[in-house]
């Protein structure tokens, strides 16, 4: 081997760039607020950036809400606080809402999006917890276990087998064949039972799951019918009486771990109460308490039911699943903070650019959020030419559009010139500059 061939260098395939650490211009430390007892992993992530940081166990509501939202950055929650129009409207510094769960119906997205405030959930972390609460609600369920529970508290042995079936070849109905439903069926087929599923979309199954072409088709079928769906317009109030009481099997067991308005609940306690329905388990409800304690005396009639489970939204309420949920979601903010990535916003323009290298010293990342009118790249490229465009991205939904730009030969001395001619803009909604 030659010495030439001795002191050569080897080029891996991924190119060895050290990323900069970018900063905020012309905006204060980043504070973040956050309810609802989110994970500490979530905690210790963001003050290992560096950022302000408080917490709170509960919900907050009303002027002590709009109170602590004035002033901060980010504001993360699960599904107790309500960030509605009126509360965004005083949030001033607002850059983000973290929803530290699956569903975020809590938020006004829209209001969000037009103050260009990006929205991020954790639609992946909890499938898991959920879909194994479902698998126990259903030997529950079958076995009458609540009742017996019940009754062994109070002193009574009730040792009874009649209604009492195995899981082993029944058949579990599954509304939303998504990330929870998916698993839940891999779960239910493991135990022994057979598995259709209804979805809107055309979703390839898991194992021997079969999809059937409607939901009044799935209702009839099923020994089980599990609901996964989001809330939507179209899903409000989806399970009623006509559902209940003529399309499902009778004796059969109907179980809510979705949302609380997909539900019927007086159609629910009517199947329930005449025996129609062989038994229930309900986690979401449409009222809810806003904290924990004796609250839940929106629906008497349920509490008298037989065979009902009731749980207290807690499907997701596991220590893997939190932990999960608080990696996901801070890592999602931080990114959206510190270097602009709105991958897996909700309500907002999915980009990314990848990052600045930390040799390029005079290269600022400019953010730009505006109202999708035509010619605001037009006006926006004219501010950056005196600049080196070295990368951008640009999208829009519905009436919001993000443009991400990393400019070059921006002195010191240029970005406060930089910064107040693209906020000036007409279309503008909210520009950050990070350098």
């Amino acid at each position: 081997m030659s010495n030439t061939q001795e002191n050569r260098t080897r080029s891996g395939s991924i190119p060895n760039v050290r990323p900069k650490v970018l900063r905020p211009f012309h905006t204060s430390e980043v504070k973040i607020l956050l309810l609802e007892n989110i994970n500490t992993t979530a905690i210790d992530a963001f003050k290992k950036q560096g950022y302000q940081v408080e917490t709170y166990t509960k919900a907050l509501v009303g002027d002590e809400l709009i109170e602590k939202i004035k002033d901060v950055h980010v504001i993360g929650i699960r599904s107790k606080t309500k960030l509605t129009k009126a509360v965004l409207d005083e949030a001033k510094n607002l850059l983000a809402i973290g929803c530290f769960c699956i569903g975020t119906n809590q938020v006004d997205l829209k209001t969000a999006a037009n103050k260009g405030i990006a929205v991020f959930n954790s639609p992946f972390s909890n499938s898991r917890s959920v879909a194994e609460m479902v698998i126990g609600e259903v030997i529950t369920l079958a076995r009458q276990l609540g009742d017996r529970n019940t009754e062994m508290h109070q002193g009574i042995w009730n040792k009874v087998s009649k209604n009492c079936y195995e899981i082993r070849h029944k058949v579990l109905g599954i509304v939303g064949y998504g990330h929870i439903g998916s698993q839940l069926s891999v779960l239910a087929e493991a135990m022994g039972m057979t598995v259709y599923f209804y979805d809107i979309l055309q979703i390839m199954p898991l194992g021997q799951a079969k999809p059937v072409d409607s939901l009044e088709q799935l209702l009839g079928i099923s020994d089980f019918v599990s609901l996964h769906v989001p809330e939507t317009e179209d899903t409000k109030n989806m399970i009623g009486e006509n559902e209940i009481m003529k399309h499902m099997k009778k004796g059969a067991f109907l179980l809510n771990n979705a949302r609380g308005t997909i539900v019927q609940i007086p159609a629910l306690i009517k199947g329930l109460h005449s025996g129609h329905l062989g038994g229930a388990a309900i986690d979401v409800y449409p009222k809810e308490p806003a904290s924990n304690g004796p609250h839940f005396n929106e629906y008497p009639e349920l509490l008298t039911a037989k065979n009902l489970i009731l749980t207290p939204h807690i499907g997701g309420s596991t220590e893997e699943a939190q932990r999960m949920i608080g990696i996901e979601v801070s890592s999602a903010l931080t990114k959206f903070i510190n270097e602009g990535s709105s991958l897996g916003a909700v309500n907002f323009p999915e980009i990314d650019l990848r990052a600045i290298s930390q040799d390029d010293k005079d290269t600022v990342r400019v953010l730009h959020v505006h109202r999708n009118i035509p010619g605001v790249l037009r006006t926006i490229n004219e501010i950056f030419s005196n600049h080196n465009v070295e990368k951008q991205y640009s999208d829009s939904r519905d009436e919001i559009a993000y443009v991400m730009a990393d400019i070059s030969n921006v002195t010191q001395e240029h970005l406060d010139s930089l910064y107040h001619a693209i906020t000036a803009t007409p279309a503008n909604i909210r520009t950050r500059v990070l350098y």
